[in-house]
């Protein structure tokens, strides 16, 4: 597989890089195939349900990036399994038994994406539990006409389309209002829940927030820990 440019264009269509042109590529491409779902994509076009946009990440070059980077804007993308066993390894390495169990109902706070729960072998009673959230990026715009061509020749026609991300929206706005509501649903039931961003994410928090003044900051509830 070439390696591939990274420019203003999707960066991941149905699982696989643009740049891959292998049988598997091009068979997920025609049947609507998520990898990371095992099933077909989620993400419906409002117009036409039938058809799905596919779109797992995008490249874009925010104000605190130097280049352009593959922005996830997806959340189904981080069901990968380096990103379990990253969990695992930094956050559940005393547990034994780990059952992973996905879209839990927090009553009043919504659903959380999954929740890992540390069951007693013996008695089968969960001892423990750590609910675990994703947060992908927004578009403003859509990349859809990227992908139709994508899907007529393979490659792109221009090295920009007319999106954009909504990083306040889903990092400031959206995540955090997440993290207030479900934080203290679970930290009334004595657990944890861990937030998962990409790291341009979390870079665009950090210059979002360290912008600001200590006071700035704690007018607006903004703090970075």
């Amino acid at each position: 597989m070439e390696k591939p440019i990274i420019l203003e264009y999707p960066t991941e269509i149905f699982g696989h890089p643009f740049c891959d042109h292998s049988d598997g590529a091009k068979k997920a491409l025609k049947d609507q195939y998520c990898p990371f779902l095992d099933d077909e994509c989620k993400k419906p076009r409002k117009s036409e349900p039938e058809i799905k946009v596919g779109v797992c990440s995008v490249g874009y070059k925010g104000g605190f990036s130097r280049s352009f980077l593959p922005v996830i804007i997806c959340p189904h993308r981080f069901n990968a399994p380096n990103i379990f066993r990253t969990i695992q390894k930094e956050y559940l390495s005393e547990w034994e038994n780990i059952e992973w169990i996905t879209e839990v109902s927090m009553g009043v706070g919504g659903s959380v994406d999954y929740v890992a729960i540390n069951r007693d072998r013996r008695t089968s009673k969960i001892k423990d539990f750590l609910c675990v959230e994703f947060q992908a990026a927004g578009t403003t715009g859509t990349p859809w006409d990227a992908v139709l061509e994508f899907k007529k020749d393979r490659k792109f026609s221009s090295e920009s389309y007319p999106y954009g991300i909504n990083w306040a929206n889903e990092f400031v706005k959206t995540m955090m209002r997440q993290v207030f509501k479900k934080g203290k649903i679970i930290e009334y039931w004595k657990h944890k829940i861990i937030f998962i961003i990409q790291d341009v994410g979390m870079n665009y928090i950090k210059s979002a927030t360290l912008n600001l003044s200590p006071s700035s900051r704690q007018k607006r509830g903004l703090y970075l820990v």
